[in-house]
């Protein structure tokens, strides 16, 4: 670990230590290297790690960038979670501003019971219907057909910051059994410059299970992917579904449980994606 970093480690969308997407967090990274933010993130081993390259506490404003251990990644909602429960830690709940390689982020932190909670606010989304060669060839790297498909809900390719698919599984069970070509699945998402796929399965309106492959970022599988569901705002949003607000849980099937609480947000379809945050009592 390069001498310059202190790593903080929580886990984001849950109050549990032992469940939610592990993030790293270096609050002071001015003096690192983009080589370094990546060396620093390859060694946490996380799915992303953010770093605070500039920060001015009066104002609560920060930039902030995003690494998997395998690449920078435009934003991440988990991270950005944890990120702002530390600042809250320490300077205080109320409003943040993070300024992040796909836009401006504003947060809210509050106390939740014995535990602390931020709320993101994404950039405007957008979705749109999946390729027809895009989805065949994604389907047989996941080992998938189309009759593993809910047709409630089409494919898409939905964006709050970084392209996401959406992918509706018929059951729970399908959405269970994930094991997945990952070099297959890794070279798709590099071609399309998409970031996770979220796999999911509707439990009831409001209610959705998800899983998220995340070949590119290093990791096989993200517990918890706060810009994916960001991004499935948008979609539903696209959809005409009539659902503003909704929890995503995702993790279980990881044994890392999480729980994303999303509403979407405005006319231009910004999704606030809400959760807790927990230092972690080891890496």
């Amino acid at each position: 670990m390069t001498n310059h970093a202190e790593v903080l480690r929580y886990t984001a969308f849950t109050h549990d230590p032992d469940g939610g997407n592990p993030a790293g967090v270096v609050l002071d990274a001015a003096a690192l290297s983009d080589a370094e933010m990546l060396a620093v993130a390859a060694e946490v081993g996380y799915s992303e790690t953010a770093f605070l390259t500039s920060r001015d506490d009066a104002a609560r404003a920060f930039r902030v960038r995003y690494f998997a251990p395998s690449a920078e990644v435009g934003f991440c909602g988990h991270a950005t979670i944890a990120t702002s429960v530390a600042l809250a830690e320490r300077i205080g709940v109320g409003p943040l501003t993070f300024t992040t390689n796909v836009g401006e982020i504003a947060v809210e932190t509050e106390v939740d019971g014995d535990t602390l909670r931020a709320t993101l606010t994404s950039v405007p989304t957008r979705s749109e219907p999946m390729d027809e060669d895009a989805l065949d060839e994604t389907l047989a790297a996941l080992g998938w057909s189309r009759d593993d498909l809910d047709k409630a809900f089409p494919p898409h390719v939905a964006f709050a910051g970084n392209d996401h698919p959406m992918i509706a599984a018929v059951s729970r069970a399908r959405l269970a059994d994930l094991h997945y070509d990952v070099g297959a699945l890794k070279s798709i998402m590099t071609r399309r410059g998409w970031t996770t796929v979220n796999l999911f399965w509707r439990e009831h309106d409001g209610r959705y299970h998800a899983r998220n492959p995340f070949p590119i970022g290093g990791v096989v599988e993200d517990p918890a992917t706060g810009a994916a569901a960001a991004a499935f705002g948008g979609y539903l949003r696209g959809l005409g579904a009539g659902v503003r607000e909704f929890t995503v849980i995702q993790g279980v099937d990881m044994g890392r449980p999480s729980e994303l609480k999303g509403s979407i947000a405005a006319a231009d379809g910004r999704t606030r994606v809400s959760g807790g945050a927990v230092a972690m009592t080891t890496p």
